[in-house]
């Protein structure tokens, strides 16, 4: 038997106020360790659909199933244990908080959710140690960094930051928007590798979410997403 998918859309429907426009997507299945790049142009709801996956957003039309929970019938209390229970985020603008080391940001998930502690405990020892240990493999093993406050490292080790408190707790999905989207080449291609290995070794699904189709081949799958016409 087939494991139960971490992601499962089906004819999903989205509008917000006041506005014409309609986020569209009539299929989308993620499995466990399965990676998936979603693309579409500039105002197609890329961001949206992330919220809506990310339980932020409740949605209107269709089927959002997230690590099988229907986020239709959740509350958002519920959502929100989900999210910090079971999702990693990276966010465009990493939202780390400036005044804390690295270890600190790290560690902010196992904070809100005793089950990420405890994944991260099991694995590494406590989540400390574990947050130390995603650091180190992500390239940032000085000693005197850890203390520093995110604010004063460069744009590209913030980013290895976030990917690590992402992924801290070993999440069942980790989404990421527009990750590379501030990035050089040289250390886009960084990044995409450490990403991987890093999903990898947590077993988490990949939810990639970008304009840019020149990094589609590197993933499982692709699929695409387009902003309709509301109805009338």
């Amino acid at each position: 038997m087939s494991a139960t998918p971490v992601l499962d859309i089906q004819d999903l429907r989205f509008q917000r106020k006041a506005r014409d426009w309609q986020l569209a997507l009539d299929a989308l299945r993620l499995a466990p360790g399965e990676s998936v790049f979603l693309h579409g142009p500039s105002g197609s709801g890329k961001s949206t659909l992330l919220n809506l996956v990310g339980g932020t957003l409740a949605p209107q039309q269709g089927r959002l199933m997230v690590c099988g929970a229907d986020f239709s019938a959740l509350s958002g209390a519920a959502r929100d244990r989900l999210r910090a229970d079971r999702l990693g985020i990276i966010f465009q603008q990493f939202n780390l908080m400036p005044f804390l080391g690295m270890v600190d940001n790290v560690l902010l998930p196992c904070r809100f959710s005793r089950r990420r502690a405890q994944a991260a405990t099991s694995r590494f020892g406590s989540p400390v140690k574990a947050a130390q240990a995603l650091l180190d493999r992500l390239g940032l093993r000085e000693q005197t960094f850890h203390a520093a406050p995110v604010a004063e490292l460069s744009v590209g080790q913030q980013q290895r930051v976030a990917v690590a408190r992402a992924l801290i707790g070993a999440p069942d999905l980790v989404l990421a928007d527009e990750p590379t989207s501030a990035l050089d080449a040289d250390t886009r291609e960084d990044f995409l590798r450490l990403l991987f290995a890093e999903c990898k070794s947590a077993s988490s699904a990949l939810l990639f979410v970008s304009h840019d189709l020149s990094l589609a081949s590197r993933f499982s799958s692709q699929a695409s997403l387009s902003g309709l016409k509301a109805p009338a």
